[in-house]
């Protein structure tokens, strides 16, 4: 799910904001900037967001990667990219960065 966003605080970063939301910052091999928010101890399920900056706006590419990818080295997972639960994840971040 594509969040088109903007940010009321311009002195903050989007990585600052998403750790503020409770995303942790997760390397990848994407050239955006991708961060994670897990339910618990477990690393899965979890949501998966991509940034793509654009100074006070950004496009956040969200969905649930519901468990680790398990094809020995592919990239492929079960993710939702829609759904109520992903809508939800979207609602919160739209509000929270929106609204301040």
């Amino acid at each position: 799910m594509k969040i088109h966003l903007s940010a009321s605080r311009p002195t903050m970063t989007w990585p600052q904001l998403m750790r503020r939301a409770g995303y942790a910052y997760l390397p990848g091999r994407s050239g955006n900037d991708s961060f994670i928010r897990t339910f618990g101890r477990s690393p899965y399920p979890r949501f998966h967001a991509y940034i793509k900056d654009q100074g006070r706006q950004a496009v956040i590419n969200l969905h649930l990667d519901q468990k680790q990818p398990g094809y020995g080295g592919q990239a492929r997972h079960n993710g939702e990219y829609d759904g109520p639960v992903v809508a939800a994840e979207a609602a919160r971040l739209q509000q929270l960065f929106n609204h301040g």
